[in-house]
């Protein structure tokens, strides 16, 4: 990799010396065309080993939460104003089944069957945290759950809206509502595009949000790393949510539920041993940092708890 740095750097020096023959202009190319010659632009994404990739998120501020006057909004979506102190990489797309068995085996899956690029669903916050912690045995870098703000304005996306398009929603623009008995909405709308009722869609199969992150909103529910909590009303610094609480934060709303249940600012959570056919997963990544080994053990298993609020 050094050598083809050196390489680029050299042959940019030969071009502005042919194409400038004045010293003071020879000095311009120098600092603005060799720095980018060698490769000092940040990265825009990320594939790893496993296929997944990831994308890069700027760091900035934005506002949590949702204002008073927000369509089927919560008391507990208090708007607040929160700093991403660093950048980060999302994953495109959630966890998908063929990610999971390459890292778990099959073994694991006689009730997770489906197509490979499906989202793996019915993992609990501590299988996550297990698969979290064999990537970072495996595989460079840092890997781990996204914390609900980091969530939230990767969802976001640089909008202020109950969506990232606006603040209403279609059966064209993402999967939510695809309950034959109890929220049917979408199940024409979802038949019409050759899936499936009655189960999430295969990833990539509705667009992307404008920071390139697919199924945001529905699809499957996703875990973050914080315990559910109040916000507080005024501004914070990289949140990473309370010690302790009555659950695991998830998010993104599902193909099982109503579409305001997809909004950007809407909360749920639910026992972080707790293995749900409506929740999965996706991933946060960093070249660097400290790898944290999270905790892999339940106190005890919850197939199919309810979800909390």
């Amino acid at each position: 990799m050094k050598g083809q740095c050196v390489s680029v750097i050299r042959r940019a020096r030969d071009a502005a010396a042919k194409a400038f023959e004045t010293p003071f202009l020879s000095f311009l190319v120098l600092i603005f065309i060799l720095p980018a010659a060698a490769g000092a632009a940040p990265k825009k994404g990320y594939v790893n080993p496993l296929g997944m990739e990831f994308v890069f998120i700027p760091a900035g501020t934005f506002t949590m939460g949702s204002p008073p006057d927000e369509k089927n909004r919560s008391p507990s979506e208090t708007p607040h104003p929160v700093q991403i102190s660093a950048s980060f990489y999302m994953m495109a797309t959630e966890v998908t089944l063929e990610q999971w068995w390459t890292i778990n085996g099959k073994r694991w899956f006689g009730r997770r069957k489906g197509p490979p690029d499906m989202p793996v669903t019915k993992v609990s916050w501590y299988d996550c945290a297990k698969f979290v912690n064999r990537l970072n045995e495996l595989y460079p870098g840092t890997y781990r759950l996204p914390t609900e703000a980091q969530w939230e304005y990767a969802c976001r996306a640089g909008t202020t809206t109950a969506f990232a398009w606006g603040d209403g929603v279609t059966c064209d623009q993402a999967m939510f509502a695809n309950d034959a008995s109890k929220a049917p909405a979408c199940v024409a709308s979802v038949r019409d595009r050759g899936l499936d009722p009655d189960r999430p869609a295969p990833v990539k199969q509705y667009a992307p949000n404008a920071w390139g992150l697919f199924d945001m909103h529905g699809n499957v529910w996703e875990w973050c790393q914080d315990w559910y909590g109040e916000y507080p009303e005024n501004a914070v610094k990289d949140p990473q949510g309370p010690e302790s609480g009555p659950g695991k934060i998830r998010r993104g709303g599902s193909f099982f539920g109503p579409a305001h249940l997809c909004r950007c600012a809407n909360r749920a959570y639910a026992h972080p041993a707790s293995r749900l056919k409506t929740t999965g997963f996706r991933l946060v990544w960093s070249p660097d940092g400290k790898k944290v080994r999270y905790t892999e053990h339940p106190l005890r298993d919850r197939d199919d708890e309810p979800d909390g609020p």
